[in-house]
């Protein structure tokens, strides 16, 4: 899958083991940097699993659009569909088969 990063603050975060652990912590960086092989592992968005301990998942309400995967409780790594055009299906909402670039937003804690 084909990452980008909203800013180059963030990349530097999600892309330096050091540096994610140097500012969020041993678990939460451990865990930003698995998430990080997971999302590149990934040929779309429909390898990466929608249960525990990844828990891919796409948001509702004022955040509809984004989606999240857990790091450690209650923090996220938010992220966003960046297919141009975003593949949909038929049904409405978005095709996670053919999503094969994602943009990371952000680590927030989203509750």
């Amino acid at each position: 899958m084909v990452i980008y990063f909203k800013t180059k603050k963030l990349q530097k975060l999600c892309s330096k083991r050091a540096e994610a652990i140097k500012r969020l912590g041993l678990k939460r960086g451990h865990k930003l940097q698995q998430r990080m092989m997971e999302l590149q592992a990934a040929e779309t968005l429909e390898d990466i699993s929608r249960v525990p301990p990844a828990r891919c998942h796409e948001l509702t309400g004022n955040l509809q659009g984004q989606l999240t995967m857990d790091l450690d409780h209650p923090y996220r790594l938010l992220f966003i569909a960046a297919n141009d055009p975003l593949p949909e299906r038929e049904e409405g909402g978005l095709d996670w088969s053919e999503v094969t670039e994602v943009e990371i937003i952000g680590i927030v804690d989203t509750h």
